[in-house]
């Protein structure tokens, strides 16, 4: 059986040179989002593996974990970093209920998604009590202060919030990341390298469309 996820497999990103002006663009503007800026390169890159773990992307935690210690992170910063990640994959989920208890409950409305519609989640405090609880402490442990600053792990938080497409996750997270003194530019700089780990998932896994193809 041929092994879908090896790094010799990597070489084979040679094959997207075949729509050369995409490539070149995808390459430019990758390289764009690394650039130290508002956000250093090591945070940049804990904040790409955190996106990678969001994205199931083995290549991309493998040549973004490489980057991030050549940056200066630690295992424990990764660590804290995928912990984020797992918090706000989870709490997508989470915060998702608000929209299937209230078409459980018919309630009315053509709005999808309002700001207000989070507050029924506490609704899973009666129902799925003990799981509640866990899940707070769980999402509280995850984002507070450790290795990484809390202005860290929100940057980390409104990126993974992007990934996973969950409105209210990014209502929330931004929020928090302001009160704790995170700019317009660092927030663009950390929602550009979830784009770019996004994007880079697709790209990467084109890998196994060629393996196929051969």
């Amino acid at each position: 059986m041929t092994n879908l996820y090896t790094t010799e497999g990597l070489k084979q990103l040679n094959e997207l040179q075949r729509a050369k002006e995409a490539n070149r663009a995808f390459g430019a503007w990758n390289a764009a989002v690394f650039q130290e800026g508002a956000l250093s390169t090591k945070l940049k890159e804990l904040i790409a593996v955190a996106s990678g773990t969001a994205t199931g992307c083995a290549y991309c935690l493998h040549l973004h974990t490489k980057a991030a210690v050549k940056a200066g992170a630690t295992k424990d910063e990764i660590a804290e970093a995928a912990f984020v990640a797992s918090a706000l994959k989870a709490g997508s989920v989470f915060a998702h209920s608000a929209n299937s208890l209230r078409t459980y409950d018919e309630e009315e409305g053509e709005t999808l998604y309002a700001k207000q519609y989070f507050k029924k989640t506490g609704e899973l405090a009666k129902l799925a009590p003990e799981a509640f609880r866990t899940f707070v402490q769980f999402s509280e442990e995850a984002t507070k202060e450790g290795v990484l600053t809390v202005k860290e792990k929100e940057l980390i938080a409104v990126a993974i919030a992007h990934i996973t497409a969950c409105s209210y996750c990014i209502d929330i997270h931004t929020t928090a990341a302001k009160r704790v003194g995170v700019t317009k530019e660092e927030l663009a700089e950390a929602i550009f390298v979830a784009s770019a780990l996004n994007a880079g998932s697709a790209y990467a896994h084109s890998i196994n469309a060629f393996q196929t193809i051969e």
